[in-house]
């Protein structure tokens, strides 16, 4: 069982390790971790999906929902910003008739 204690060491630990696993890489690969990171936010979102489905309580209710909203919000923003990034990549020469 979890006590308060571990699972903020586990969060906090899980919090550095990203934080330096991304520090370190470089900007050319961003592109692709920002689709990764798409990815993983549609899993919250099924998560958060399922909290909510199997919330008993009003409080349980509402957190699910904000888990929802939240993550489905972060998936669709990450989309955007990816399709931005691709767009400098793309050539600007426009080809003349």
């Amino acid at each position: 069982m979890l006590t308060g204690f571990v699972a903020l060491y586990i969060f906090m630990l899980a919090a550095f390790t990203g934080y330096e696993i991304i520090g370190r890489v470089p900007s050319i690969l961003h592109t692709p971790l920002m689709s990764g990171s798409n990815f993983v936010h549609g899993i919250v979102v099924v998560g958060a999906l399922f909290a909510l489905l199997n919330a008993t309580s009003l409080v349980e209710q509402i957190i699910g929902f904000f888990g929802v909203l939240l993550g489905a919000g972060n998936a669709a923003g990450g989309y955007v910003v990816t399709e931005r990034m691709l767009q400098m990549f793309k050539s600007s020469d426009k080809k003349k008739a």
